[in-house]
């Protein structure tokens, strides 16, 4: 179950990751495979830097999509 849940909230991290970018996205299947990732560099980033956002929904959500939102800047990057 922890599984489909980590998908769920990336998925839903990179749909709002896509749309904070705008312009920046990769189409609506990338920017939610970008926030399941984004979910897990969300997590070791706020580790590295010791902030802790909060449990629960809400608090996975914000860490995915910011990171989520990283990463779909980098992959901006190489995308022009």
């Amino acid at each position: 179950m922890g599984i489909l849940y980590a998908l769920l909230i990336g998925a839903l991290a990179g749909w709002l990751a896509g749309k904070i970018m705008k312009g920046g996205g990769f189409g609506l299947l990338l920017n939610i495979i970008l926030g399941i990732v984004g979910g897990v560099v969300g997590n070791w980033l706020f580790g590295a830097l010791g902030i802790h956002i909060g449990s629960g929904v809400i608090g996975h959500l914000i860490t995915g999509v910011i990171g989520a939102v990283v990463i779909l800047f980098i992959a901006g990057l190489f995308k022009k």
